[in-house]
């Protein structure tokens, strides 16, 4: 079995899904409205779909609980390409929670998507 999708709620789907396409690489599959819901794409074609909370699902957006519930991972091939993508990020004027650093067996950073989504970004030793 393999993971198709994630559906992370934002109050700003334009935003959000300009920032995954700049700041992350992934490819833009479609947006339906001028801000409605986006799919995006990784390039091991996992899709990111970007939408406005759902009442009737029990959805809600980070933003309205006031909180991070979740957060996403992306795992890198070397500790230069976290370096890499720390620079591009950082380049993109997002919220930073600390530059790389080593942590729990890899190297790592946080920072923050529109919407407050926690994002990781790291690697981590094979073995």
């Amino acid at each position: 079995m393999r993971l198709n999708h994630l559906d992370l709620h934002v109050p700003d789907v334009a935003a959000t899904r300009d920032f995954f396409v700049s700041a992350f690489g992934l490819s833009e599959v479609e947006t339906r409205g001028t801000n409605g819901l986006a799919i995006l794409r990784d390039d091991a074609g996992l899709e990111l779909v970007v939408s406005h909370a759902i009442e009737k699902f029990g959805g809600a957006d980070t933003v309205a609980v006031g909180r991070n519930t979740y957060h996403i991972g992306f795992i890198l091939p070397s500790r230069e390409a976290v370096d890499a993508q720390y620079e591009r990020v950082r380049a993109a004027g997002c919220e930073i929670a600390h530059p790389p650093a080593a942590m729990r067996g890899g190297w790592l950073f946080y920072c923050f998507a529109p919407g407050r989504i926690l994002i990781e970004v790291g690697w981590r030793p094979s073995g």
